[in-house]
Parts: structure tokens; C-alpha cells; sequence
């Protein structure tokens, strides 16, 4: 931006206001994937879209069958370019015992702010909107538009449909997609992919009830144990590698000018395990180790339930069990395909398994070179003081491929979360730092995307 003294007076003279504001939507447990917080979603809706027009933007919630979108924005001028800014406000379960404090009390420690949502994705989302506050009031010539979804941790299972409304929900030029994650603080890191995802659910009924081990045992059927051996068929828990057939027959590697990009993220192994609590790691060579959490396929095991579950043993053979498996799928893998794979597969190793899937999300590929992409570059630089590195991102955003196969426009991403800020994880955060260098980040790309027209 021009003016920066300016602008670092907005940030800091806006400070209490966007604590106020985040403040108010963490206390929302807006939990998608709870149905009898179905008010609570609406709540956030019509919150957010108060928050839109309080700054003076145009707001609507628009119904999508499901839980709704929140689409608005400024719109200044016909012929200037438009952007779109998409972030989530629904949120994950906060049961986890390990949380400190009440997830959906917001605490401001001194610039730390606490509870769920506060980093996934509320506060990036309050973030990008104060930047674009400052750039509509500085009068750049460009329309920025903000689509806000309250699915995302669901799979966005509505999303398409509520694309639909043209009107409430107007196709822009570009696209900006705020809910990712740096690899280390003081580091941007942007995006260059995403993983797909596919989940399934394996049962299997061999009795009507739990039967006495010491009666039945040795006869009866243990559904436990064969669906461990199912579990042990898919995958090799030491190495990771997945043994379904044809698994892997679509799976393109990542190049080598994406690998060094990988490189110049600043990932650390030692760092990577101290984030999320690692004691060991299947390999601890860092190229590998980024390219399985961003650019491989997985097989991963959420679940296993049946039988006993109290404290102690009860010795029982049970009479049913259940087996909970996702996929993370990259290019050009399909969702589809792979679901065929693991039917068949399983089929082959026990017949009474029963398999059903689960939700899916295609994988995206976008680019690290472009007009766009240079725009994100300086907007980063301009707000965090160093230059981005490109790299992919290990999780799925299911609104992304919708967006891009709807629009045919180009998808772009500034997340601003950190990997100590507890995605999905207890005592979740967010904090000053990153958002008042996301805010100047995004004032700089709203100035960029101007000069570069439409």
C-alpha cells in the first residue's frame, strides 16, 4: 500500500474491534457436525452477515438445503476486477479432556485469543475482512465479495447448491481461500494443492448379542479380530504404505521444482513433531516426511469398536464391530475409483464385511506461477516481512474443486493459521501477530488484484 503509516493505524486503531468481534463468534458453538446445534449455526449466519453490513458491505444468508452460506461484500464498480474471499465459520467438537479452559469461552491473553474456531477459521475469515475494510475505504478500484460456509468440517455437502443463486452469490474474476496453514511462525507458507479425501465405514454382524468368551470362545466368530485382520490387509501400520490393489496407479509425484519449494518452507522435523505432540515419526528424513503429509496418499484408522469398551476386562466374544477409515487421495486420484478399489478388496479378504462409504472430496492442483500468484507474493512479503514458499497442503477443502469446477476461475490461498495455533486440537488459538500482519497482507493483495485490473 501506498500509505503504510496509514494503514498501520487502521490495524492497531482496529485491534479492539476485531477482538470484540471474535470474541462474539467463538462463543458461537457453531458445530456442524452436530445436528442439535443446528441454532447455533444460524446464530453465526446472522451474526456474520451483521458483521458485513456494520461495515458497511451488502449481506444475505443464502439457504442451500443444508446449513446456510453467507455471501456479501462491496461491489464499486462494474468494470473493476472482483474477488472472492472464502473462509468457514462452522467449527469442530471441542470433548477432548486435555482443554485448559472452556473451548467456547474466548480468553484474550494478551493477544493470544482462545477457544474452538478461534484459528479454524474465524478468526483468519475477521481477519481478511478488516483488510478488505481498509482497502474499500481507501477507494481501490476492485469489488471484493466474501463467501462464508457453514459445512466445511461436514465435507460441504450443500455448497454446490447454494452456488446456485447467482444473484445472492455472483461468479467472480478470482478467488482467495483463507483456512490453511503455515509450516512454521515467521515462515508464510501458501498452497499449491490440497489432498482429497475419502472415508468409509466397515461392519461386520456375526451374532445378534455379546456372547461369554468362556462358553463361546474358540467357536464363535470374533468381529474384532477379523476386522483387524481387514485392517491389517489395507495397510502396513509400520510404513504406511497401502496395499490395496491399484492403490496407488494414478498417484502423480510431486516435481522437482515443487520439492524445492517444499524445501524453502523452513519445515523441521523436530518442530513438526513438537506441534502435534509426536513422540517418533515413520521415517525422519524431512523431503519424505513433507512429501507423505502433502503430496501422498494415505490409509489411516480412526476407530475400532465392539464389545467392552468400560474399564478392565469383560470377557465376551462380541456380537458385532466396527471399523471408522479415511483416505487422503492427491492428484489424480478419484475418490470414486478408489471406494471401487477398497469394496473389492475387502470383499476378497473376509465376504461378510459390510463397506460404506463415507463422505469424499476431490484433490486439487493449482499453480505457483501466474499473475495471481505474484500478487499473493508481494501481499505476504508486505505483511509478514518474508517472501512465501509454495507447498501443498495435507488436508481437503471441499469447497475448493466446487468453486473451481463451478467458476473456472483461478483459486488462490493466504491462510494465516500456525501449527501451534491447534487445528482441530485442544486449547485452539489464534493471535495478534498473525492477524495484524494478515490484515496488511490482505490490504496489500486487494491493491495488487486493483492494479492488475480485470
Amino acid at each position: 500500500m501506498k500509505n503504510e503509516r496509514q494503514l498501520r493505524t487502521f490495524i492497531t486503531e482496529s485491534r479492539p474491534t476485531f477482538e470484540d468481534l471474535l470474541g462474539q463468534m467463538v462463543e458461537i458453538p457453531s458445530i456442524s457436525m452436530d445436528s442439535s446445534r443446528k441454532n447455533d449455526i444460524r446464530r453465526m449466519a446472522d451474526l456474520a452477515a451483521q458483521y458485513l453490513t456494520g461495515m458497511g458491505a451488502q449481506a444475505q444468508v443464502v439457504e442451500t438445503g443444508g446449513y446456510p452460506l453467507v455471501s456479501g461484500g462491496w461491489t464499486t464498480g462494474a468494470t473493476y476486477p472482483t474477488v472472492t474471499i472464502y473462509n468457514h465459520l462452522d467449527v469442530q467438537p471441542a470433548q477432548e479432556p486435555e482443554w485448559k479452559h472452556p473451548p467456547f469461552a474466548f480468553g484474550n491473553k494478551h493477544g493470544i485469543y482462545q477457544g474452538r474456531g478461534a484459528t479454524d477459521d474465524k478468526g483468519p475469515a475477521l481477519t481478511a475482512l478488516f483488510g478488505a475494510r481498509y482497502a474499500i475505504e481507501q477507494g481501490l478500484p476492485i469489488n471484493i465479495r466474501f463467501l462464508w460456509e457453514l459445512e466445511e468440517e461436514i465435507g460441504s455437502p450443500h455448497f454446490r447448491a447454494g452456488l446456485r443463486d447467482r444473484s445472492a452469490v455472483p461468479r467472480p474474476d478470482s478467488v482467495v481461500v483463507s483456512d490453511t496453514i503455515w509450516i512454521s511462525k515467521g515462515k508464510p507458507a501458501v498452497p499449491s494443492g490440497l489432498r482429497g479425501l475419502l472415508g468409509a465405514r466397515m461392519t461386520l454382524r456375526t451374532g445378534e448379542k455379546d456372547a461369554h468368551s468362556g462358553v463361546t470362545g474358540g467357536a464363535a466368530r470374533n468381529p474384532l479380530a477379523e476386522l483387524i485382520e481387514v485392517a491389517n490387509a489395507c495397510l502396513d501400520a509400520r510404513t504406511g504404505r497401502v496395499k490395496i490393489p491399484g492403490f496407488y496407479d494414478d498417484v502423480v509425484e510431486p516435481t522437482r521444482e515443487e520439492i524445492k519449494s517444499f524445501l524453502k518452507s523452513g519445515f523441521q522435523v523436530k518442530r513438526f513433531k513438537d506441534a502435534y505432540g509426536f513422540r517418533s515419526l515413520r521415517m525422519d528424513n524431512p523431503v519424505e516426511v513433507m512429501r507423505r503429509i502433502w503430496a501422498a496418499p494415505t490409509f489411516e484408522i480412526h476407530g475400532l469398536t465392539g464389545g467392552y469398551q468400560g474399564q478392565g476386562i469383560k470377557t465376551v466374544v462380541p456380537g458385532h464391530a466396527e471399523l471408522k477409515v479415511s483416505m487422503r487421495l492427491v492428484p489424480n486420484q478419484t475418490p470414486e475409483r478408489i471406494f471401487t478399489k477398497l469394496k473389492k478388496h475387502v470383499a476378497k479378504v473376509n465376504l461378510n464385511v459390510k463397506v460404506e462409504r463415507e463422505g469424499m472430496l476431490h484433490p486439487f492442483k493449482g499453480s505457483f506461477t501466474g499473475p495471481y500468484v505474484e500478487c499473493v507474493k508481494r501481499a505476504l512479503k508486505a505483511g509478514f516481512g518474508k517472501d512465501p514458499a509454495f507447498v501443498r497442503e495435507g488436508g481437503s477443502i471441499g469447497a475448493v474443486v466446487t468453486m473451481q469446477n463451478t467458476w473456472k476461475v483461478p483459486v488462490l490461498f493466504m491462510g494465516l493459521s500456525l501449527p501451534e495455533h491447534g487445528y482441530h486440537a485442544p486449547n485452539e488459538y489464534y493471535d495478534w501477530g498473525q492477524a495484524s500482519g494478515g490484515m496488511k497482507a490482505f490490504a496489500q493483495y486487494f491493491s495488487e488484484l486493483a492494479k492488475l485490473g480485470k
